[in-house]
């Protein structure tokens, strides 16, 4: 296993600085190089993480094993296939693609090389997600908000590729079924593209999954509840905090009494937790926790629900 690998970031924009600066700091990573099509942005972010900067992204084939790729979705194609062509490992941003067409390439190109392909669903690497998901038995009924206020910023795609893709994932990582149904209502309210949605997905073994996002929010919200039989429990995303509820049977009660217990979670950064991840795999070979055909599948959910929202507007 080689001890540190050598890293590029494509796209220093809001996001991609932040990879730059934790790929930067990471003990096992030689950061290479930044890339961005604005020269300042490049020059201004590889001074800070003390590198090299590039304005052609082809500028680092030959000299870096993986690379974090943070540009708008519509480029995701053209970028990741220049490197996972030449074997380089990547690490892909949220949403996989702009469309299924455009995934399966991307997914097919990293099969062909035998490179690693990670898609950037950082909520996966959420202390209280991990929590979350080895408690879970036989999910029934999962209810996830995901609420924002307004900014200028991932304005070129709709809410559902920009917030509820996250919920769409945790939700197929949780029900292990062929989904049976899709309906959901959105609609635009500040941009061109739909800015608040609501998605019920019905899956075949009977679970039903209730997803709601909205950029156009007064508050914050990151909040997804899960019922089992007999149990549920409730996680707040930006806390990493779980609580449990149960009943707990009471002498001669004919009802039971609802417990919440808090589950003990040391919290984590997700994107740091993302990234080294990503690393670990390049270094060891092994497949990454949120793989190209999971985010392909993610993105062919998220689609469907925009579907949906279409048709119910025509």
């Amino acid at each position: 296993m080689p001890e540190r690998i050598a890293v590029g970031v494509v796209g220093v924009g809001y996001l991609g600085r932040f990879h730059a600066q934790i790929h930067a700091r990471h003990s096992n990573v030689d950061l290479v190089g930044v890339v961005d099509t604005d020269r300042a942005a490049a020059e201004e972010v590889a001074a800070e993480a003390r590198c090299e900067a590039f304005c052609d992204a082809a500028d680092l084939l030959g000299k870096v094993d993986a690379v974090s790729i943070v540009v708008p979705t519509s480029a995701h194609l053209p970028v990741a296939r220049l490197f996972l062509e030449q074997g380089v490992h990547v690490l892909l941003e949220k949403p996989i693609a702009d469309s299924l067409a455009a995934a399966a390439e991307i997914v097919a190109a990293a099969e062909a090389a035998g490179a690693i392909l990670q898609i950037g669903h950082l909520e996966r690497f959420n202390a209280g997600v991990m929590a979350l998901a080895q408690r879970i038995a036989s999910p029934r009924f999962i209810e996830a908000h995901r609420m924002s206020p307004f900014v200028p910023r991932a304005t070129d795609v709709d809410v559902i590729s920009d917030l509820m893709i996250h919920d769409i994932d945790i939700v197929l990582s949780l029900i292990d079924a062929e989904i049976a149904q899709i309906s959901a209502a959105g609609t635009p309210v500040l941009t061109d593209h739909i800015d608040i949605a609501n998605a019920r997905i019905e899956f075949a073994n009977g679970a039903v999954a209730n997803v709601i996002a909205s950029r156009v929010s007064r508050e914050k919200m990151r909040r997804i509840r899960v019922f089992e039989h007999c149990r549920y429990q409730s996680l707040d995303f930006a806390e990493q905090q779980l609580d449990v509820a149960y009943p707990q049977r009471r002498p001669d009660e004919p009802w039971p009494e609802i417990v919440t217990e808090r589950v003990a979670i040391e919290p984590v950064k997700p994107l740091d937790a993302e990234i080294d991840a990503f690393v670990r795999c390049v270094q060891t070979g092994t497949s990454p926790l949120v793989g190209g055909a999971v985010g392909l599948r993610a993105l062919e959910v998220a689609l469907q629900v925009k579907e949906r929202i279409v048709a119910g507007q025509a």
